[in-house]
């Protein structure tokens, strides 16, 4: 157990190491002493030949991980000028990146809501499990961040324009949806979920384990519609996305044309240069030097705060947007977010 804190059981069991998300009143949402307690377990767990394979699920309750301490980076954005929601940003892609890269294989759990930091631990994992309690997003549109934790790099390597569609309406997907979107490698159903992680626990190849417990998916809705999110998520431009579903009078599109209405401008501009800038990198660890940039920025910008207040913490649903508009979001104020920082100041792996 990490020092202080209750809120990550890590233990050793059999050939296993678990990292288990233990804040079920915040849907396991992560603090900075859980990505601490997570990293530690990891580096001492890298050359212990006794742990072949790290596990990463949840107690009790409805999330697998709902994102990250949004009000602690708010609180920061409004009192100390950004100081510590940096500090808790660049210690959390540590923790990616260091998944990303790790030696043994990694399986994640994302049996309930897996959002925002979820998706940051869970996607670098070389198993991602979904079940029928998955329900991912990435909807830091609606609170005037971007969709971060390594989000760039999986997003934009999604076919068929999906990530784009995904980074920018902050659409949920269930598990069939992300096994059919390649975020999930298998679907399970719950039930089977303890007999899987036994098997690991008792050195069976995970690959091997989470294939015999497979069970055939639902449909995936998503792909109903995925004809009409490669036509109208094609550009990486944003007012042109917006023109293309203006043009098109179906119900899908309206919807759609709806629910970015409310989104930050200047999140669905950051998202998309994001993502078109990922997909052109070779090194993860350059993807989450970007991240950086854009995180030490964004968070103390007027849509950060303007977002969290009325989505989360008054829960008014009325952001006041700044700039309000797409044309107001100028190319000067993006490349100002992704403009490299003072060589100190950049981000670095561990």
């Amino acid at each position: 157990m990490d020092s202080g804190t209750e809120q990550m059981i890590i233990r050793r069991d059999g050939a296993a190491g678990f990292l288990t998300l233990n804040r079920p009143k915040a849907l396991h949402a992560l603090t900075q002493p859980m990505d601490h307690a997570m990293t530690e377990a990891l580096l001492a767990w890298k050359d212990d030949p006794a742990v072949e394979a790290v596990i990463i699920d949840h107690s009790e309750g409805r999330g697998f991980c709902a994102g990250g301490d949004i009000a602690f980076l708010r609180n920061s954005a409004l009192n100390d000028g950004g100081v510590s929601g940096r500090r808790f940003f660049y210690e959390e892609y540590q923790l990616n990146h260091l998944l990303m890269t790790y030696p043994k294989p990694v399986i994640a759990f994302m049996d309930g809501i897996t959002m925002g930091g979820g998706v940051g631990i869970s996607q670098p994992a070389k198993f991602r499990v979904a079940t029928e309690n998955t329900r991912f997003a990435m909807p830091e549109t609606g609170i005037g961040l971007f969709p971060d934790v390594g989000g760039g790099w999986h997003l934009s390597r999604l076919q068929g324009r999906i990530g784009q569609f995904l980074a920018l309406t902050g659409a949920r997907l269930d598990g069939a949806e992300c096994l059919w979107a390649g975020l999930a490698t298998h679907y399970l159903p719950h039930d089977a979920l303890a007999e899987a992680k036994e098997r690991i626990v008792h050195g069976h190849e995970p690959g091997g384990v989470l294939s015999a417990l497979s069970v055939h998916p639902p449909e995936a809705r998503i792909e109903g519609n995925a004809a009409a999110i490669r036509k109208h998520f094609a550009s990486d431009r944003y007012e042109d996305i917006l023109a293309s579903l203006e043009a098109d009078n179906s119900e899908w599109a309206a919807k759609e044309l709806a629910t970015l209405s409310t989104k930050s401008p200047q999140t669905c501009k950051v998202a998309l240069r994001q993502l078109a800038e990922s997909a052109k990198l070779t090194d993860f660890a350059d993807n989450m030097r970007m991240e950086y940039r854009i995180a030490s920025r964004v968070l103390t910008r007027p849509d950060f705060a303007e977002g969290v207040r009325a989505v989360i913490v008054d829960k008014t649903n009325d952001p006041k947007w700044d700039p309000a508009t797409p044309e107001g979001v100028s190319d000067e104020l993006i490349d100002q977010i992704f403009a490299p920082l003072p060589a100190d100041e950049e981000w670095k792996p561990l």
